[in-house]
């Protein structure tokens, strides 16, 4: 029988074989409910109204349907992801009871005398006393606490100058003791082997250390207290870089007299700062030890090797013989040496000569390292090269000629009120803080100050009991008044004369700093603080404060000299100006200034670089550029002193 399909309807004819029974005539059968033939032309049309109505029935049936089979899918997915954790839970928890298992095995097993013996030592080895602590019987933790236990080990390793410990393999405990083969490495007594008497008991399966207080080191015994005797042998020599003494014998005399005591410093008894780390190096308590200078420098060298004997009560388990220190060679030049005190005749303040080719120190007299002053107009030095460096000035700008720059409406002026600018290699000569002071506003506290501790400052000093060198952080320099004084070496920056020295000798190497060193030999890292193209720039403006400006009085016949004088101000600061004018240096009042210069020489192929202090001295150019000749002269001095002009 052929049907004609339309949607869910079935059409059929109604006659013959397999018609329905309730239809006479032509009828449509709509989900086996005929439509008579009365209705006709209606039928149809009722029917696809009702065929549409069903069919969006359908399709609203089929989309909650969907999302009923989504909604499953997702509710067994999830259930499969919690019944996946529920899986992963319990693989843990079994992992986790095996973990204790095998703990409480490993427990077992090290429970053992023998191995809580070991773990015992290992842990002293390590220095972990609480470890130890932890191993010892409830009734030894009742006897002791453990800052009474903690600090009996650390006594008996100060005592004992104890470095490092290590453990050999305990025997059988028998009759309740393991003996462990212990070695102990000490700054004095060298290696002390001896065997630890490890009382250990056992209870209920579980052993611990019945720990006394005579366990603290091998070889003592119940009752009896560690003590130490030690002794320096005689003080070691400093010679010059040519073999000349500088210091020697108990009285530290040299042949040189005064003008090797003033670099060579001065001992004494052991200053209270350093009492902690002599007493761990054995260094007996009464000894006398360097102070200041190439004494305080290379103190332990001089000193040598303590000796001493250690005792347990009155018997001696270890000694050993004090060893005398080898002379130790300096980087000092007589000759430059007795010019650097030359330079001060008798002046309070500093001299220092440097190698700018390996920071080695040729010659130091007075407060060269050991204080610190604001450096004044040097410091333009520094201000100059971060200037460059970051763009902020050329070598070709020009600048107004002028008496003074204003600055937070406060007027800067130059030094006596003269008139200054033009070029800016002619602005440097002359010291024109005109145009300094606004320059470092430009450049600003951030930049001026971390062009500053490239140059050392803000560092630890290089020389033992030196002074630092210091700047304030960007965060202290408020305002462009601040900053400018700051970039003219005024404000709170202080410098020693030993790292102004190595400012001018980073520029005579090109940019290239190495920090200052008192040991022949001793090659200092190099560490690139500026270009060579902005260090080029502050040579030559630094040649033409001697040839045209300031710093003529340090030129030397021949020889091609490169400079910076610098005039720091002691009592008018900036912290407290006048209302409306921050004046320069009055030169009729030596007293309330500073005198600077710092120099290098030849300034093609740099030999020596220098820096002088006069401390309340007047002006650089006038008292300090002439000292600072005196030390260049020394330096540069003999057959080779044309060389590289």
């Amino acid at each position: 029988m052929k049907l004609l399909m339309i949607g869910t309807e079935r059409r059929r004819p109604v006659s013959g074989r397999g018609g329905d029974e309730r239809c006479h005539g032509s009828c449509v059968i709509v989900h086996g409910q005929p439509l008579r033939s009365g209705n006709a032309r209606r039928q149809p049309r009722i029917a696809f109204r009702r065929l549409e109505n069903e069919r969006s029935s359908m399709t609203r049936s089929r989309v909650v349907k969907a999302r009923a089979v989504a909604v499953s899918s997702t509710e067994r997915r999830r259930q499969q992801t919690r019944a996946g954790r529920r899986r992963l839970v319990a693989l843990a928890v079994t992992a986790l009871g095996a973990l204790l298992v095998g703990i409480g095995v490993g427990a077992a097993r090290e429970d053992s005398a023998e191995e809580v013996a070991v773990r015992f030592v290992n842990a002293w080895a390590r220095g972990d006393y609480a470890g130890m602590y932890a191993l010892v019987t409830p009734e030894a933790r009742r006897r002791t606490s453990f800052k009474q236990f903690a600090s009996a080990y650390r006594t008996a390793a100060s005592t004992t100058t104890s470095q490092k410990l290590s453990a050999g393999k305990p025997t059988t405990p028998e009759a309740g003791i393991a003996v462990v083969p212990v070695q102990v490495r000490t700054a004095v007594f060298r290696s002390v082997d001896g065997r630890l008497r490890l009382p250990v008991v056992e209870r209920d399966g579980t052993a611990a250390v019945d720990w006394k207080p005579h366990l603290v080191f091998p070889g003592v015994r119940a009752g009896e207290r560690l003590r130490r005797q030690t002794w320096l042998a005689p003080r070691a020599a400093i010679l010059a870089r040519d073999g000349t003494v500088l210091a020697s014998g108990p009285d530290r005399s040299s042949p040189l007299g005064s003008v090797a005591s003033t670099v060579v410093g001065s001992i004494g008894p052991i200053p209270a700062d350093r009492r902690a780390d002599s007493a761990r190096r054995g260094v007996p308590s009464t000894a006398i030890v360097g102070i200041s200078g190439l004494e305080r420098e290379f103190d332990a060298e001089l000193a040598g090797r303590p000796g001493g004997q250690l005792l347990a009560g009155d018997r001696v388990i270890a000694r050993a013989p004090a060893v005398a220190g080898p002379p130790v060679r300096s980087s000092i030049d007589p000759a430059v040496q007795r010019g650097a005190v030359d330079a001060l005749a008798g002046r309070y303040g500093g001299a220092v000569a440097l190698d700018p080719r390996n920071g080695e120190i040729l010659g130091l007299a007075g407060i060269a390292s050991g204080a610190s002053q604001p450096p004044g107009s040097v410091f333009k030095i520094v201000t100059l090269a971060a200037a460059l460096e970051h763009g902020v000035v050329g070598p070709s700008r020009r600048f107004p000629v002028t008496t003074h720059a204003v600055l937070d409406g406060v007027k800067l002026q130059n030094a006596n009120g003269e008139y200054c600018g033009g070029s800016l290699q002619n602005s440097f000569a002359h010291s024109c803080n005109s145009v300094f002071a606004p320059l470092g506003a430009k450049l600003g506290a951030e930049r001026l100050v971390a062009a500053a501790e490239r140059f050392g400052f803000n560092s630890a000093p290089s020389l033992a009991g030196a002074a630092r060198s210091t700047i304030p952080s960007p965060q202290e320099i408020l305002g462009d008044l601040d900053v400018g004084s700051t970039a003219i070496g005024q404000g709170r920056v202080l410098a020693t004369t030993l790292d102004m020295a190595a400012v001018s000798a980073t520029i005579a190497s090109r940019g290239v700093r190495r920090s200052p060193t008192a040991r022949q030999g001793d090659r200092q890292r190099p560490v690139r603080v500026i270009s060579p193209r902005a260090a080029r720039v502050v040579s030559s403006a630094m040649r033409a404060v001697v040839t045209t400006g300031t710093g003529q009085a340090a030129g030397l016949p021949g020889l091609r000299v490169a400079g910076k004088t610098g005039t720091a101000e002691l009592r008018t600061t900036v912290s407290q100006p006048s209302p409306d004018t921050l004046d320069g240096p009055e030169v009729n009042d030596l007293t309330d200034t500073d005198a600077w210069f710092v120099a290098f020489a030849p300034q093609r192929k740099p030999r020596v670089a220098v820096a002088v202090l006069l401390v309340a001295h007047g002006t650089g150019g006038e008292t300090a550029a002439p000292a600072a000749r005196v030390l260049l002269e020394a330096a540069l001095s003999g057959p080779s002193r044309r060389n590289g002009a």
